[in-house]
């Protein structure tokens, strides 16, 4: 089992199902509602944590009823949460969601107790960072902290997937400590000042980005699967065809299935075939924690001819 820590946003999801969505100062009736876990950190601590993973998650949350309930839920999934902190100053962060009838979603986030995540509580998990496999990072929490988890795990040899969501700049000094990028097109886009309109131009901008520092760049293109970019290999991995009901955490699906297929010794490629498959169960359920499939789920999709 691989060990993997996961350093991230802890969110609650509060999610409207709508025929379409609601035109600027238009107000219109949804459909079904939900609440659920979110946050990328947590979603992707829970997706390794499902698909076999032994997962630390380093986080914040409010001292409030969405705290304790986001505790209790990453207890039930087996996560290691000693280093997920009761903030008594701010709220838990809440993400606002509408998904429309052609499952696309928008989304406001209240990050709340994400924002005060820090360099000091990465310090103080250094011991699980040191004896991990893999440490996981986004960008829905302060960039110090992201900073200080890269610049740990380069300390203690520990090989770190840096997921650039939401996007954002990113400075030199974090790509060079990061084994794996994996943008989505619109982040590699930003992230470049390049278009990446097909698997041509993700192939440049993945060239881009490794110039810059970054060992290995995965870029994922929804229906159209991913590209794999290392400095000497270049290849496609075709998506799933499913029909998607939310693609909600989706991406967070799929990065905590890499790290799981990596933290098991498996070539990037063939992880990413994992991931793939991984985020495809994933689209056909509402939400995001609550859509995230369990190892055999993929085992068996993967067995399919």
């Amino acid at each position: 089992m691989g060990k993997i820590v996961v350093i991230g946003s802890a969110n609650t999801d509060l999610v409207v199902k709508t025929d379409r969505m609601p035109s600027p100062g238009e107000t219109i009736l949804g459909g079904s509602f939900m609440m659920s876990g979110g946050g990328k950190g947590a979603n992707q601590a829970v997706a390794a944590s499902r698909l076999g993973g032994e997962v630390t998650f380093v986080a914040r949350v409010g001292n409030d009823l969405f705290g304790e309930r986001a505790l209790a839920g990453y207890r039930a999934e087996r996560l290691d949460v000693r280093h997920v902190t009761r903030d008594a100053t701010v709220p838990s962060g809440v993400a606002l969601i509408c998904v429309d009838g052609a499952a696309e979603n928008s989304i406001v986030v209240a990050p709340g107790a994400n924002e005060r995540l820090s360099p000091e509580d990465v310090d103080r998990a250094e011991a699980e960072i040191a004896a991990a496999d893999f440490v996981v990072l986004q960008l829905e929490i302060p960039l110090p902290a992201v900073m200080r988890a890269a610049e740990v795990a380069e300390r203690h040899g520990v090989r770190v997937i840096l997921n650039p969501a939401p996007a954002a700049a990113i400075p030199d000094e974090l790509l060079r400590r990061c084994y794996l990028l994996t943008p989505n097109r619109g982040e590699c886009a930003m992230l470049t000042g390049m278009p990446v309109a097909d698997a041509a131009g993700a192939e440049r901008a993945a060239d881009a980005l490794l110039a810059r520092g970054v060992r290995h760049v995965v870029v994922t293109l929804g229906s159209e699967g991913a590209l794999v970019k290392g400095a000497e290999s270049c290849e496609r991995v075709a998506a799933r065809r499913v029909e998607a009901v939310d693609t909600t955490g989706a991406g967070d699906t799929f990065n905590g299935a890499l790290a799981v297929a990596l933290s098991e010794g498996r070539p990037l490629s063939e992880a990413v075939r994992f991931a793939t498959a991984a985020s495809a169960i994933a689209v056909t359920r509402m939400g995001a924690q609550s859509a995230v499939p369990m190892r055999e789920e993929v085992d068996a999709l993967l067995a399919e001819v």
